[in-house]
């Protein structure tokens, strides 16, 4: 068969592809929510398509595909194929996850807010993070830098004033003074941000959107808005570990077909347990397996997540809040205390919701 006869063959249904190049190595991998069309894309010409991904195209002799019953299964291995396989198109192709930190940094008696991109113990320095997207951390210090004044071309404080201080730019750190008293205050807030235990920045950034907005400085308060869109960027990341080292356990049903349906379990950023089942199954089973799995798993390990599992994270964080599930959250203490009453209208509620919804 060849490429686009097996093309064709594709189903219309969630899964991974998995392109191959002459020799049989796999260069790219994929997920789509429809395997079909996603694939046949490639293959079509389109204006829309980069540089990057003609050249990956031109690589593709065949190709194989896995499929799944869901687009969220499809995201999870994925994201598992390309992190053991490492294609080398989906480092071309797609930003490679290099997690960045926040950092702020002692350089010649001051602090210095910086990008790095990894976190060295006990070196005197303080790191925040990790986070996902390194253009969202650097926009985020930069716009930082610019709404609060700090964007000092001269930190070493010698030789006068610096090129940015003419420009507006910078309040005068490099003069030292009541400037960089100023200056020290504005870093305590930027770390009581970054700790999640002060939010005055944002408050002072909206105001000066506000204020510009009022004086008819369009321009300037759209600046000021892109900031506090990036800063909030990077509240998002927060989310998305806090919920997941929440160690929720979490029940969750996603309709496939008008009689079946899918019930997962996850607990932080594992997915634990999954089966597909129909709507003519008694609940007494289905709830009987569950219970079974709930009581025999290690549910009340604690879930500890690393910058390499912030992925798998992301995926079920966005898979709650995309709509097309529905999930209840069973308290670890339930569990301890053997509460199958509670467990069990938990989980009737959840399937009745299901069901009644579809």
């Amino acid at each position: 068969m060849n490429l686009k006869e097996k093309v064709k063959s594709l189903p219309l249904t969630p899964g991974v592809y998995l392109m191959k190049d002459a020799p049989g190595h796999i260069i790219y991998v994929g997920k789509a929510k429809s395997l079909k069309k996603r694939v046949q894309s490639y293959f079509q010409h389109s204006k829309a398509h980069t540089q990057k991904v003609k050249k990956m195209v031109s690589n593709i002799i065949d190709f194989d595909y896995v499929l799944t019953d869901t687009e969220f299964e499809a995201f999870l291995l994925e994201c598992k194929l390309i992190k053991e396989l490492k294609p080398p198109f989906n480092k071309k192709m797609k930003n490679p996850h290099s997690y960045i930190y926040l950092m702020i940094k002692m350089e010649e008696g001051k602090r210095i807010l910086k990008m790095s991109n990894s976190l060295v113990e006990n070196d005197g320095n303080l790191y925040f993070g990790p986070f996902l997207n390194k253009y969202t951390v650097e926009r985020a210090i930069t716009g930082i830098k610019d709404a609060f004044k700090i964007n000092c071309s001269n930190p070493s404080m010698k030789h006068g004033p610096c090129l940015n201080y003419s420009l507006g730019l910078c309040i005068g750190v490099c003069l030292g003074g009541s400037a960089l008293e100023q200056y020290n205050r504005i870093l305590d807030k930027i770390i009581g941000f970054l700790n999640g235990t002060d939010t005055e920045i944002l408050k002072e950034i909206e105001q000066k959107m506000l204020t510009a907005s009022e004086q008819f400085q369009f321009e300037v308060a759209a600046k000021y808005r892109n900031i506090l869109e990036t800063i909030n960027a990077l509240l998002y990341k927060e989310k998305v570990i806090e919920f997941t080292e929440a160690n929720q356990n979490i029940v969750i049903v996603e309709s496939l077909t008008e009689s079946t349906f899918k019930l997962f379990l996850i607990k932080g950023n594992k997915l634990l347990y999954r089966e597909i089942l129909n709507n003519e199954q008694p609940f007494e089973t289905i709830r009987m397996n569950l219970s079974t799995y709930l009581t025999q798993s290690p549910l009340n390990t604690r879930i500890v997540v690393s910058k390499e599992e912030l992925d798998e994270a992301q995926i079920i964080y966005n898979y709650l809040k995309s709509g097309h599930c529905r999930y209840r959250i069973i308290p670890n203490d339930w569990l301890e205390a053997g509460n199958d009453l509670l467990i069990e209208n938990v989980l009737e509620e959840l399937l009745n919701e299901m069901r009644n919804t579809d």
